[in-house]
């Protein structure tokens, strides 16, 4: 990689983490969360847990309450026993992601704060007498849950906080704006409303006894769970509420693996689309090349080449180097490749082409001090000779069989691009012979270190090692794919740079 110019740029306020993360969908302003959380307060049922005694709780008039504690029952909530008194076990399996799992990935679910915060209850129902049933409830510790009640829709959209948890609501309820004959059509209307609501949050069906079939559709519509209301006690409530918080945090992980696997395997066609695909149809050459992008997980860097055979017969090879070797770089690697190719074709070659190239640089670039190195050879059609440009890239390496490898002369490198304004880059010309292979590569190659110490490769040491693998016979696809292996070895794992090799090879 060629080193950069030091410099300051502006970091974006997000990219720098002192910007808040926007919300994953569909979240609460400040302002709003601010007024649903003074309105929320108005109506919660039970005080927050560290202002009561373990093991108690206090009612809305003060007094306080022994609550007992709910023996083995944990986060981690066992589905055993939960289809009693109609409490669906379907999609248990999806439960099984753990805790530590989530963490590890930063997902968190709506209000899902430390051990010790209470789950906070939103209820929806529009029967008074169902509220006091709620007031008792435990959670994994203890501690009451604390409950929000909402006679209708339009209250609960005021209570429903990011620091809700799980959302009771009675599937009988009407939708706001709806006539009941329109209402009839569909039984869950009021159920889809608050998906459409609260996408990430844990949802229970509260349903009539007996309708369990209406209890199961909830649940293929999306809720986590469904309940009779009329068979409903404390301690069946509270475990059937942490399971539903548990298995939406599951889902929640299970969705944004995947969306994270598709982007993923998105982004390697998008790269692998990137890549050069040689122009060589009538050209007796042979080409073979070999690409290691420095960035972990990555198959695009700063490093290009490509190579392209003009009507005339000439064949064109070119490597680079963008300093750097992020996305931004790979970036306008890619530019400079396709640029390089344009002009090539339109007939441009040496000064006049690399004076465009750094244009196409100076618009394209996001930083002043961005620049990159550049190394073309322009091979004659008969194939003995060729034009050679040098911006600031190391020279290339040629091997014959009646001599040993060597560089080809690098007297008139010329600056990298970006440098210089109105900078002039020499061509010159290079006796190839009969009988030859010529490698380009980018300084990914020779920069490596040698073993622990300090010491790196080098352009000596690279062109002691390819002598010693031509003499044992490597050639092609198996020269490089040995040459990048060795290099790896020698720096002691893999490389911090983005390497590419380029070979091309006459054979009478």
């Amino acid at each position: 990689m060629p080193v950069p110019v030091p410099r300051q740029r502006a970091i974006p306020a997000v990219e720098s983490g002192q910007a808040q993360a926007v919300s994953a969908v569909g979240g609460p302003s400040e302002n709003e969360a601010g007024r649903r959380e003074e309105q929320a307060c108005r109506n919660e049922t039970t005080v927050a847990h560290d202002a009561v005694p373990s093991g108690a709780q206090q009612n809305p008039q003060g007094e306080t309450l022994n609550v007992p504690p709910v023996d083995g029952v944990h986060h981690g909530v066992s589905t055993a026993g939960l289809s009693t008194a109609g409490v669906s076990t379907a999609g248990v399996s999806n439960a099984a992601v753990s805790n530590a799992a989530v963490s590890a990935l930063g997902i968190t679910a709506p209000g899902a704060g430390t051990a010790h915060t209470p789950l906070t209850l939103l209820l929806i129902e529009d029967d008074p007498t169902a509220a006091p049933i709620f007031r008792d409830l435990p959670d994994s510790d203890g501690r009451p849950i604390r409950v929000r009640t909402a006679r209708n829709l339009t209250e609960a959209e005021r209570l429903l906080t990011d620091d809700v948890h799980c959302i009771l609501l009675d599937i009988a309820l009407p939708v706001p704006g709806r006539t009941s004959a329109a209402a009839g059509d569909d039984e869950l209307a009021v159920l889809r409303h608050v998906l459409r609501l609260a996408p990430r949050h844990a949802v229970l069906a509260l349903t009539a006894s007996g309708d369990a079939e209406r209890g199961a559709e909830a649940v293929r519509v999306g809720a986590q769970d469904y309940l009779f209301k009329d068979e409903l006690d404390g301690r069946l409530l509270s475990r059937a509420i942490r399971y539903a918080v548990e298995r939406k945090r599951s889902d929640t992980a299970e969705r944004r693996l995947a969306e994270g696997k598709l982007r993923a395997q998105e982004n390697a066609r998008l790269e692998r689309g990137l890549l050069p695909t040689p122009l060589l149809e009538g050209s007796p050459l042979r080409f073979a090349a070999r690409y290691r992008p420095g960035r972990s997980r990555a198959l695009l860097g700063g490093d290009f080449y490509d190579t392209v055979r003009t009507p005339d017969g000439t064949v064109h090879a070119m490597i680079g180097d963008v300093c750097g070797h992020g996305p931004d770089e790979a970036a306008l690697g890619v530019e400079l490749r396709i640029a390089w190719r344009a002009l090539t074709l339109a007939g441009l070659c040496g000064d006049e082409l690399l004076n465009t190239l750094q244009q196409v640089l100076e618009h394209e670039r996001d930083d002043d001090e961005i620049f990159a190195t550049l190394c073309t050879v322009d091979i004659a059609p008969d194939g003995r000779r060729a034009g050679l440009c040098l911006a600031g890239h190391p020279a290339p390496l040629i091997a014959r069989p009646d001599r040993p490898a060597r560089l080809l002369p690098y007297d008139n490198n010329g600056p990298a691009l970006g440098l210089l304004p109105g900078a002039r880059w020499p061509r010159m010309q290079v006796e190839l012979g009969a009988e030859w292979s010529l490698m380009l590569y980018t300084d990914g190659l020779i920069e490596g270190r040698i073993g622990e110490g300090r010491e790196r490769l080098g352009q000596d040491g690279m062109v002691e090692m390819i002598r010693r693998q031509l003499a044992e016979g490597l050639s092609g696809e198996a020269l490089l794919r040995a040459a990048v292996s060795e290099v790896r070895e020698l720096n002691g794992g893999e490389l911090t740079d983005d390497v590419a090799v380029v070979l091309l090879d006459r054979v009478p």
